[in-house]
């Protein structure tokens, strides 16, 4: 029997708490645990304040400096990056793992053009000539379709419209050749037909170079059109893992139902959108039990006590949810599911 590989990323247990000035501190992330395999595309979703940047942030080694690891793992290729030195870190990041930033317009150097701000990790990772590594610029910006890239490499971010901003940040992400790629709202700010462009772009790229990615967005159809797993975050939790065919056929967990009840179907009279009522808990106010419970329309007695267990309902779908527990355990017995 063969073994199974190894997964190029896996995550386990991570806690992050932010540390406050009057000597307490917040949790942010609470028990997170991935894998990521080779030439994977894995989708994080969730709304804005869940944890999904942040658990970016953490792999990258990039916490802004008031967010301090608490506990758990990040191993990448069997080495866990917690415990690298800062300068083996920069061997790393930009070379072996790479990020494409929220808001390309504020995470490019305004007084560098777009050429140096791509050369420049090239030089620093390669060690090679400055002349090699603009050539090699150019390469990579014709690749991901700037129009006549031996001129516009010596734009300036100003000079750019949003989505060849967002080419520039990816052409950044893509010189050195990463194994793992981290896109953070690759879409954001763009309108529609870039949006797609860009996603095209992207798995165009993925599919010619074989690199992994996890894909970091509040949009489930930028996830059904891209990742083939997903992990649904909420208030610092994993609350729903599963291949994305399995989470779009059956949800489990409430909130993954309400994010998909708030898409519009092209083939529904909708008046109104559905939305889940209420938001996200604040780190610090995050309520006892399931953390979801005040806004889910499911929510039992137990919710509001119980943390839930994250168990597995069906082969690769696993979800962290009482009510689903109770339901499972209902079926079982012949029960009929309320």
């Amino acid at each position: 029997m063969s073994e199974i590989p190894s997964p190029l990323l896996s995550v386990r247990d991570l806690s992050v708490s932010l540390a406050l000035r009057r000597g307490t501190a917040i949790p942010v992330l609470d028990g997170v645990s991935f894998d990521v395999a080779q030439g994977e595309v894995v989708g994080i979703v969730g709304e804005s304040g869940c944890g999904k940047s942040l658990t970016a942030l953490s792999v990258m080694r990039l916490l802004p400096r008031a967010a301090v690891v608490t506990g758990g793992s990040i191993l990448f290729r069997g080495q866990d990056l917690l415990r690298r030195s800062e300068s083996e870190m920069r061997a790393i990041r930009g070379n072996d793992i790479a990020m494409i930033f929220q808001e390309p317009m504020t995470s490019l150097n305004p007084v560098l053009t777009a050429g140096e701000q791509i050369i420049e990790p090239i030089i620093y990772h390669e060690r090679t000539t400055r002349a090699a590594a603009r050539k090699r610029a150019i390469e990579v910006l014709d690749v991901v379709g700037i129009p006549s890239p031996q001129r516009r490499i010596d734009d300036y971010p100003h000079q750019m419209s949003g989505g060849m901003l967002q080419r520039v940040m990816i052409a950044m992400a893509l010189a050195t050749k990463p194994k793992l790629l981290i896109a953070d709202e690759p879409t954001t700010a763009l309108d529609v037909t870039v949006q797609a462009q860009i996603l095209e772009l992207l798995r165009k790229l993925q599919v010619d170079t074989g690199m992994s990615v996890i894909i970091i967005t509040h949009d489930l159809g930028v996830i059904a059109d891209f990742a083939k797993q997903v992990i649904v975050m909420y208030a610092g939790r994993i609350v729903e893992e599963s291949d994305t065919n399995g989470l779009f056929e059956r949800p489990l967990h409430p909130y993954t139902e309400g994010l998909m009840r708030s898409i519009p179907h092209i083939d529904e009279d909708v008046k109104r959108l559905h939305t889940i009522e209420g938001l996200v808990p604040l780190p610090g106010d995050w309520p006892a039990g399931c953390r979801f419970h005040p806004r889910c329309p499911r929510a039992i007695a137990a919710c509001k006590e119980a943390i839930p267990k994250f168990a597995e309902h069906s082969p690769n779908h696993r979800a962290a949810c009482i009510r689903c527990e109770v339901e499972r355990v209902e079926l079982a017995d012949g029960e009929v599911m309320k």
